[in-house]
């Protein structure tokens, strides 16, 4: 996969293509790709790769949680009383609480954990790349015999990754819980209901399409600031208008994840 050294085409695999069509998309598509079939190898897993996904992790997810799920418990706070006012009013207070957790765990809460990460640390990711790229950091690592995709990117990727899931798991957690006391208070009698309520909502195919959309947030979270990074030709003033076009692209594709799965979902 990797390039030669003399090269100045983007590293690792992902493709140029600048001058055509979609191009972006395409080397974005291809870089995620590949990061998720290396993730997935436990071979490629040594020492250094663990060590800076994990740093990774911590950089993504750790400095933004207090103030995300802080965020998200008062959304879902206010939601769950508008929900459940108005349905009230409409003489529909059975279907309030369905409503208040499709809305807010199927729908809103990975979204908002996608553009989180997003803005925490897409751009500085990409920046970060787009500097190692242009120094030529990466072919020096490569003819020092070091993997730049495994040591260098995929952990930066893998990261971003886990970092969304983790932000949109345990905000959703914590909106299951601010749901059921907005509902039902402190009692524990309501416990029944609620699960009753609730495993209709998650059943098999919903957390199944739900775990997938994550996870395709996560990976354009990922694929897209770094492929844009990587394919910066190597001129430093090129960078600020590459790290803008690879958030704008991000967040298009942000929105056309959620709606397709608004279609597939409600169509």
């Amino acid at each position: 996969m990797a390039l030669p050294a003399s090269s100045p085409q983007p590293e690792a695999g992902v493709p140029s293509a600048r001058g055509s069509h979609g191009g972006p998309w395409r080397r974005a598509i291809r870089f995620g790709a590949l990061a998720l079939a290396i993730a997935l190898s436990p071979s490629a897993w040594d020492g250094e790769m663990r060590r800076r996904a994990a740093r990774q992790i911590y950089l993504s997810a750790w400095p933004t949680l207090a103030g995300f799920l802080i965020g998200c418990t008062a959304l879902a706070y206010v939601l769950v009383h508008i929900v459940v006012g108005t349905a009230r009013e409409f003489g529909l207070s059975g279907y309030a609480l369905e409503l208040t957790v499709r809305v807010l765990v199927v729908e809103l809460l990975p979204l908002l954990a996608a553009l989180a990460v997003a803005l925490r640390s897409g751009a500085a990711m990409s920046v970060q790349v787009a500097l190692k790229h242009v120094a030529g950091d990466f072919d020096r690592l490569r003819s020092a015999g070091g993997d730049p995709l495994r040591h260098e990117l995929v952990p930066r990727a893998f990261g971003s990754v886990v970092a969304v899931m983790l932000l949109a798991w345990l905000s959703s957690a914590v909106a299951m819980l601010v749901v059921y006391e907005a509902v039902y208070g402190l009692s524990p009698w309501g416990v029944a209901q609620y699960l009753r309520v609730t495993g209709q909502v998650f059943t098999p195919v919903v957390v199944t399409g739900l775990a997938l959309k994550t996870l395709l947030f996560g990976l354009a979270v990922a694929a897209i600031p770094i492929a844009a990074a990587l394919s910066v030709p190597r001129d430093p003033a090129m960078i600020p208008a590459a790290v803008r076009g690879a958030m704008v692209r991000l967040g298009i594709a942000l929105a056309a994840l959620e709606l397709g799965a608004l279609a597939l979902s409600y169509a």
